[in-house]
């Protein structure tokens, strides 16, 4: 083989290596390489549930606030919440008129998931013994990436506003 001919094929040989290497690295620097894929850094605050009316009784029902925060690159979904001190509990979504039970609640990727008065929140129903003032209800907030994350609420009186 001529040696022109042979020169040209290693550089046909090395200019398409060093195009897979570049295309490559760029693969990797934009996320698509086999890396670690981004996720969810999830946090609770601002948690609280007001005295429910008629406090006096295990069954009573009471509405349930708190904020995750979340400052990762991942979304995430709230999909569960239990308490060991309540028979159950619900993630309910209010509207103008209704309010219905949800099965999840979208937690977005450097956002933050709010459940307030008025909106989306925690019903809790089946206490173990009635509610009072300075009381703390552990809830486990289960999510669908993330896992469980176990948080102390603090019953506040009923008036309660946060920031207030």
């Amino acid at each position: 083989m001529p040696a022109s001919l042979e020169f040209r094929r290693a550089a046909l040989v090395g200019a398409g290596l060093a195009a897979a290497l570049t295309a490559s690295a760029i693969v990797v620097a934009c996320g698509g390489g086999s890396g670690h894929a981004a996720s969810a850094k999830l946090s609770v605050t601002d948690s609280y549930i007001p005295l429910p009316a008629g406090a006096s009784s295990a069954d009573s029902m009471a509405a349930g606030y708190l904020t995750v925060h979340n400052t990762g690159g991942a979304s995430d979904t709230l999909v569960r919440v239990s308490s060991p001190g309540a028979g159950s509990v619900s993630m309910h979504q209010s509207t103008e008129t209704t309010m219905q039970e949800v099965d999840s609640l979208a937690v977005p990727a450097d956002g933050t998931l709010q459940l307030s008065r008025g909106g989306t929140h925690l019903m809790i129903m089946g206490w173990q013994k009635p509610p009072a003032v300075g009381d703390q209800l552990e809830l486990d907030l289960t999510f669908a990436h993330s896992g469980t994350i176990t948080v102390e609420v603090p019953v506040k009186p009923l008036t309660y506003r946060p920031g207030s």
